[in-house]
């Protein structure tokens, strides 16, 4: 019976020393990390190059997709907007929250945000797929 228990126990400490990706064990305590989404094309490399990778591709998707509204531009409508979304469990956006500056251009980001891809991988945690929150600032100023 004690050597199944030093067996098991054995077992039990090599598959958590497998996972060091998602976790590290310091004596007692387990600490999970969390993983985050992969952006189509950045499935390739260690966790800190996905995750510059994917940064790199949100920073071009957002300036890519800029558009300020003809009419806010029009009218000099200027500020700064914060969009707050996660990408879920499937790898989808969902904006949960959009604020500061006019009607349009909270639209206006929420569009951009909204045009993400769906991810290669979605976010991790222990293993298991989970939702990641972001925020980003768009700062809308005319020049005028």
């Amino acid at each position: 019976m004690k050597n199944l228990f030093i067996a098991l126990c054995l077992l039990f400490t090599t598959t958590i020393f497998a996972q060091q990706e998602w976790g590290d064990v310091q004596k007692n305590t387990v600490t999970l990390k969390e993983i985050g989404p992969v952006w189509p094309g950045c499935e390739n490399g260690s966790a800190a190059e996905r995750d510059n990778c994917f940064n790199n591709k949100l920073a071009t998707h957002i300036a890519k997709n800029f558009k300020y509204p003809p009419e806010a531009y029009k009218k000099n409508e200027q500020g700064r907007v914060i969009v707050e979304f996660i990408i879920n469990e499937q790898g989808l956006v969902e904006v949960k929250n959009v604020s500061g500056g006019s009607k349009a251009l909270q639209d206006e980001a929420k569009r951009n945000i909204m045009a993400i891809p769906k991810m290669a991988k979605p976010g991790m945690m222990g293993g298991k797929a989970r939702p990641i929150k972001f925020t980003v600032p768009f700062t809308f100023k005319t020049g005028k």
